[in-house]
């Protein structure tokens, strides 16, 4: 990462497009914050959390996703919660898992309406700090199933 000398890319040329930054354990203020912002559906202000080169990567059930801005991750973001076919009703947090060492993990459930009926779907993030700043971050989503209560 430019700008920033103590993040130190880490690269294991035995495994294909396996690169990440290593960084330092820091406090889950900048995850916390990300899922509250999330939860609120303030996606600006949960994107001015992240590093300006933040690693991301997140999968979905038809598709792959990457950034390596805070812009293009609020793209992202804008893509699933403001879906023309889906009116997003709440976001539930979902109770935060013990970190991974230096990795978070917390998630939320989404629950709306959709051209089906109502839906509900459920996203798990992995979470690296540095500096205040979410410097790495994955996203896996279930994907939309139907329900009888939103």
């Amino acid at each position: 990462m430019q700008g920033n000398d103590n993040v130190h890319r880490i690269v294991d040329p035995t495994r294909p497009r396996c690169d990440t930054h290593e960084v330092l354990p820091t406090a889950q203020s900048a995850t916390t914050e990300f899922l509250d912002a999330v939860l609120a559906r303030d996606l600006p202000r949960a994107c001015g959390l992240l590093h300006p080169g933040v690693d991301f990567r997140a999968m979905t059930p038809a598709r792959i996703w990457e950034a390596g801005s805070p812009a293009d991750v609020e793209g992202v973001l804008r893509a699933w919660f403001e879906h023309p076919e889906r009116d997003v009703e709440r976001v539930e947090p979902i109770e935060p898992q013990s970190p991974v060492e230096d990795t978070l993990h917390v998630g939320w459930r989404v629950h709306g309406q959709g051209t089906d009926g109502a839906f509900v779907y459920e996203q798990r993030a992995y979470v690296r700090e540095d500096a205040g700043r979410i410097v790495w971050l994955r996203i896996m989503c279930s994907g939309p199933r139907p329900t009888a209560h939103t």
